[in-house]
This record gives structure tokens, sequence and C-alpha cells, in this order.
């Protein structure tokens, strides 16, 4: 099996807003913004080669599904489904996938599971061979969303995949679709339901885990460090420490998916018990794990 990161659209958005309750003082240290306040995200999915013999794409980023003018609106940067010229460099195409995992469905982790924005063209599902793998508990908020994140969501997504016949709701550890070889850990502080993914390494040391927006990039490691599109934040920071010391103890890399600089990197803990990372790597092509 061998892992690689495969960069989508990228974005920009507010940056007070990525970071709730700190203070541009701290966050602009950080990551520096624009003129506008916005600062650089990535848009990044994980793909396994050889996953149990399986192509597995961990999310696909917020892709090219946007109106010009909702393109603008949200910040994303280029017009082209940039997440399908990633898969290409690695050797796949969209056809290719048998599996693709998603977090949740808000719309920067599920829009590029749509081919890119065509006037006068309905929404079109991509990945035609693959099964789509959602929590159980993220499915219910999915098809009712609450009034904060309503906006959140693709209009139409949850119905296409759906009809595609090729759901699974995964309700626990493991999936039918991929066994044993990928362990599930749920989060509630961001979204209800968000389903977090560990390919596992050899006795469940080593493996990487796919953080999603538990833990966006570096900066969200630091334990008070949450966002303002977070539903309950001194949730997820009690569910990020515990996160933490597990991955800590048993060896598990993080991979972020909103870190417009790295993409891979190992937790780490200083004298005072915060919370850092090291080995960090901007990219990673064909690393067996």
């Amino acid at each position: 099996m061998k892992l690689w990161s495969i960069e989508g659209n990228t974005q920009k958005l507010d940056g007070g807003a990525m970071f709730g309750n700190a203070p541009r003082a701290m966050w602009e240290k950080w990551i520096a913004p624009d003129a506008q306040n916005r600062i650089p995200l990535a848009c990044r999915g994980l793909l396994a080669t050889d996953l149990d013999g399986k192509n597995v794409l961990f999310e696909t980023g917020i892709g090219a599904f946007f109106e010009p003018r909702l393109r603008e609106r949200y910040g994303v940067n280029e017009e082209r489904h940039v997440l399908l010229d990633s898969l290409r460099a690695a050797g796949l195409s969209h056809e290719d996938i048998d599996v693709v995992v998603l977090s949740h469905l808000h719309f920067d982790h599920a829009g590029g599971l749509l081919a890119a924005w065509e006037e006068n063209r309905l929404p079109q599902l991509l990945f035609p061979n693959a099964r789509f793998l959602v929590s159980a508990g993220h499915w219910a908020r999915a098809t009712h969303p609450h009034p904060r994140d309503r906006a959140s969501f693709i209009p139409g997504l949850p119905e296409l995949l759906e009809r595609s016949g090729r759901l699974e709701r995964v309700d626990g550890e493991h999936s039918r679709a991929l066994g044993r070889s990928v362990r599930f850990h749920y989060s509630q502080g961001h979204t209800p339901g968000l389903m977090l993914s560990e390919i596992t390494g050899p006795g469940g040391e080593g493996g990487v885990v796919y953080c999603a927006d538990l833990i966006p990039g570096r900066a969200w490691v630091h334990l008070p460090v949450t966002m303002g599109y977070d539903r309950a934040p001194e949730l997820l920071i009690d569910e990020k420490r515990e996160f933490l010391d597990d991955k800590l103890a048993r060896s598990v890399r993080l991979f972020f998916t909103h870190d417009h600089e790295i993409a891979l990197a190992s937790p780490a803990r200083d004298g005072s018990g915060r919370y850092h990372t090291i080995d960090n790597r901007r990219a990673i092509a064909g690393m067996a794990l």
C-alpha cells in the first residue's frame, strides 16, 4: 500500500472565522492574512493505493462545483477541478477509485464529488465505480441540517449519493467496504458524526489518521484553538485532547486537510504539556505506510 497527498482546489476564508476566539495578534503569526483578512487554505485529500486491493480516496475537497458568483464569495481560487489533475499525477482517474471516505458533507470536504460547474447543467456525480462512506450520525445531520450550518451543505448531494446505490452509512469502528484496514473515530464538536479515518498500522501502531475538521492544520493542534464554525468548541477541545493522546501513544501520524503548507506530521507534546507537531512534510507521493 502507498499513500499520496492529493491537492484539491484552494480557497481563502476569513482568518477570524477560522481561528474562533483567538485574537488576530496571535493567529496572524501562524498564518499571514491578506488585505481582506483572509488566510490561505488547502482542501486536500489522502489517496491510498492497494489498500486491501482497493484505491481509496479520503475526501474530495471543495472541488469546482460553485457557480462563479459563489466561487468568488467562498474564496475558491481555481476554476478547474484541481483534484482530478492531482489524481492524474498519481496515475489514476476518478473512475479508478473504489471507495471514497467522507469525514462529513460540508461543501469544502465533499464538493469534489461533483463535476466542475457548467452553465445550464445539473450537478453531476463523479467517481462512478466507488462506494461512498459517510457516518450514520452525520448523514442524519446532512439530510436534516440545523439553521446554523444549513449553508454548509450542498443542495441535492445527499440525494445523488443515495440514488447511486453505492452509499454506505458507517456506524462503528469499521465499515463493510474497508473491513479492519481502516478504523473510524468520531467527533461531535465541529459537526455531529464527524468521521476520522485511521489507516491502521501493524498491531495498531504507526498508522496515519485523516484529521478533517477536528484538527484542520498545525495551528489547531494547540488545544485552545478552535474555529468559529465549530458547533461546540469546549467539547471539541476535550475530543482533541483525547484524540492526540491516543495518537501519541500509538505513533499515529496526522494528515491535515486545510493546512496550506503541510500535509503530514507527527504529534508531539513539550515539557509544559502543549501539543505541537514534528516531522512536518509538505506532501507525500507513493509513501509506504
